[in-house]
Parts: C-alpha cells; structure tokens; sequence
C-alpha cells in the first residue's frame, strides 16, 4: 500500500500485473518510521532492507493446494501463480530471511 501511495515504484510491469517497487525510495521512506523502532513490516522479502532494522523476521508459509487457491481468488494471472507457487515449493524466501539472519 504504501508504494503505491507514496509513488515508490519505477513503474508497471504487464506481465505481473504489479508496481515494481524502488528499493531504494521504499528503504528512504521507511528509515524515520523504523530509527523509532516498533514496527511491523509486512513483505514478501527481506533482501534489501538493512539487517539493523529488525530484531527478528518472521516466514509464513502455507500449503501450496491453498497457497493456488488463495492466489487464482485475488486474480493472479497464470504465470504470476506459477511463479508464487515454484517459489514456495523452492522455499525461496526461507532461504533468503536465513541468509540475512
């Protein structure tokens, strides 16, 4: 929501049918709010956010059968599914919230 708001993207990519966000106008946005402390953020990622900003991170994950169900619900395109769905199976967010930690 707050890209979108605060205009932090490059732009729209068709294909996925999504803002592509700018790192980093969404890291200099963030900054005030997160020195403050308290704050939960709400991603799909963690890569590009500075690792002093948070005390622990959090991967939730789900069955993929439900994972589909929930994605073809909010009007995700074929190959945005595919792509969610192969990243679960390949536990890519998993590996990366472990790289950083």
């Amino acid at each position: 929501h707050l890209v979108k708001r605060e205009s932090l993207h490059s732009g729209y990519d068709d294909e996925y049918e999504c803002y592509v966000i700018d790192e980093d106008k969404v890291c200099d946005a963030l900054e005030d709010m997160m020195e403050e402390g308290g704050v939960i953020v709400d991603y799909h990622g963690c890569d590009f956010f500075p690792e002093r900003w948070f005390d622990c991170v959090i991967v939730l994950q789900t069955d993929n059968s439900v994972l589909w169900e929930r994605l073809e619900k909010r009007g995700y395109n074929e190959k945005k599914l595919q792509d969610n769905v192969q990243c679960e199976i390949m536990h890519v967010i998993v590996e990366e919230a472990r790289y950083v930690q």
